[in-house]
């Protein structure tokens, strides 16, 4: 019950929120994505968070707990980073299919040892055993159809959709992902 309360507490301060998408925008497709390790208390399972945007326009959205217990904070990023991965994909072929054509599509994240996963093969032993729809990310980042890039925790968007946060930073990740006051 405390959780509903929550939400409609959440609902209610944010009814003016909304986005605005002028016709003039370019078309860049970027992406952040981060993982809460173990966030769940009952099972241990980590949480994926992501964000894509065309230009600085936000798109879609993703919030989702990971199907599989992550043994290491890099493992959970690592699977995080591959859920986005498939949603960079899709709408990369949808995006296609308009005429645009996207490649080295910049995924951001904030965990450098997810990224020396996809980047070294070395690394591959420490992870061996993690599924196989996993590692098509590193797949991917061979072939330059996404590329990866460390950004600092300060200004990690998806961690709005992974972890609880104080008012201050969530005002600021809001601001950033674009959200106006569609009130004034």
């Amino acid at each position: 019950m405390s959780a509903v309360k929550r939400i409609f507490r959440y609902l209610k301060g944010t009814a003016d929120l909304g986005l605005w998408y002028p016709k003039d925008t370019s078309f860049e497709l970027t992406a952040y994505t981060d993982a809460d390790h173990a966030g769940c208390m009952l099972d241990r399972k980590s949480t994926s968070g992501h964000v894509q945007f065309l230009s600085d326009k936000l798109v879609s959205w993703a919030s989702k707990k990971q199907l599989c217990v992550s043994t290491s904070m890099a493992e959970a990023e690592y699977v995080a980073a591959a859920s986005c991965c498939s949603q960079v994909l899709w709408m990369r072929t949808q995006l296609r299919d308009y005429g645009f054509h996207f490649n080295k599509i910049p995924i951001y994240y904030d965990s450098k040892s997810a990224i020396a996963i996809t980047a070294k093969p070395v690394q591959h032993t420490k992870t061996k055993h993690r599924d196989v729809m996993y590692h098509f990310i590193k797949d991917h980042v061979e072939k330059g159809t996404i590329e990866l890039f460390f950004v600092k925790t300060d200004y990690q968007l998806a961690d709005l959709f992974t972890k609880p946060l104080d008012e201050k930073r969530f005002t600021f990740l809001v601001s950033k992902l674009g959200m106006l006051n569609l009130k004034i």
